[in-house]
Parts: structure tokens; sequence; C-alpha cells
């Protein structure tokens, strides 16, 4: 990685062999990458035994139109913190753009206004929430990248909102044109 690009609004794909188990086969996308570190929420595993109307009831949110819907683990940090990833057609104020190659990938939010707004049928078209996310120290990322840990893929839409949380990691393999059955667990030394 050259010292000032960073990497939002991609898609982190954890290698085969990883070092740190917690993030087997995760696909994390990077909302914020800077100087002081890097944001991202796991899309690529279900929160096991939690639905998004169990989240709702427990904020006194009534589920009104709201899809009950798997919640994905969004990563080790926080878990109990609430992220929702949507499409760009709903904004509010504590919302980020998340900004790849090609324009707005998504954006993020984590307010309580954005549930209201699904629950209503006033929120975003296309949207996955996550409790928690991964977090990574400044130059953190980029040593675990060296290390052989992580693939920076190209954000895609399609992945994040057309694909189930347990294909998503073969699937953005795919779509940057690579068989991840081929990929090996180790790097060799020159």
């Amino acid at each position: 990685m050259i010292k000032g690009q960073y990497l939002s609004g991609r898609m982190l794909l954890a290698m085969p062999g990883m070092f740190d188990p917690r993030f087997e086969r995760s696909v994390n996308v990077l909302c914020v990458h800077d100087e002081h570190g890097a944001l991202g929420i796991n899309i690529g595993e279900v929160r096991q035994g939690v639905r998004f109307h169990e989240i709702l009831e427990e904020l006194d949110i009534a589920p009104g139109v709201a899809p009950d819907c798997d919640v994905l683990n969004g990563g080790p940090v926080e878990p109990g913190r609430g992220f929702v990833l949507h499409s760009p057609d709903w904004g509010g104020a504590e919302t980020i753009d998340v900004v790849a190659h090609d324009g707005v990938l998504c954006k993020l939010s984590a307010s309580m206004e954005i549930l209201r707004a699904i629950a209503a049928g006033q929120g975003p078209s296309r949207w996955v929430m996550a409790l928690g996310y991964a977090g990574w120290g400044p130059g953190q990322l980029e040593e675990e990248m060296r290390q052989h840990g992580w693939y920076a893929a190209q954000g895609s839409r399609e992945v994040l909102f057309e694909t189930r949380a347990q294909g998503r990691w073969v699937a953005a393999w795919k779509a940057e044109g690579i068989d991840p059955a081929l990929l090996v667990p180790e790097t060799g030394r020159a």
C-alpha cells in the first residue's frame, strides 16, 4: 500500500490461514481508514440467537413494517453497539458516506433514528444491521496486510445487499475474479 492511500469503501477479505480465528472468512466493509486507523463492519457472519425485532423491542421501538431478519456479528469491538450499513437513499444526522472507487458504496448509521425509520417503513431501501465492529489502530491494518492476513477487494453493492451473509466471502472473491478454492493459507519467502 502506498503511503497516504487508504482503503475506505473496500471489502477487506480474510485470507485463508488468517492468524486471528475471530476473523476467519471475514468480509469487512471498511467504513473508515485513515492515518488514525480503520473501522470495518463484518458482513460475513450472522450473530447467532439475535433477530432484528428483538433489538427493536429492547429499545422500545415497535417493529412496525420492519422485517425480522438476521443481525450480523460486526466485529469484536463494542459487541453490543448497533450499526446499520444501508443504501444511500436515506441519511440522518449521524450518517457517514462509505465512499468506494466508483462513488458511495453505502452509508453507515449508528443512531436510533435509522431504526425508527426502518420500523416505520421510511428508512433506506436496502440495509443490513450488525452488532460490534472491527477496529485497527494507526498502521495496524497495513501490518496485518503485510502478514498475509487480508486482501482489499473492491466494494460491491451486490455482495453487500444481494448476497446472504454466509456466501459473502466466496462472492466477494469471485467478484474480484479469484476462485477462493485456489488460495493457499501460507505465503512463500524469497
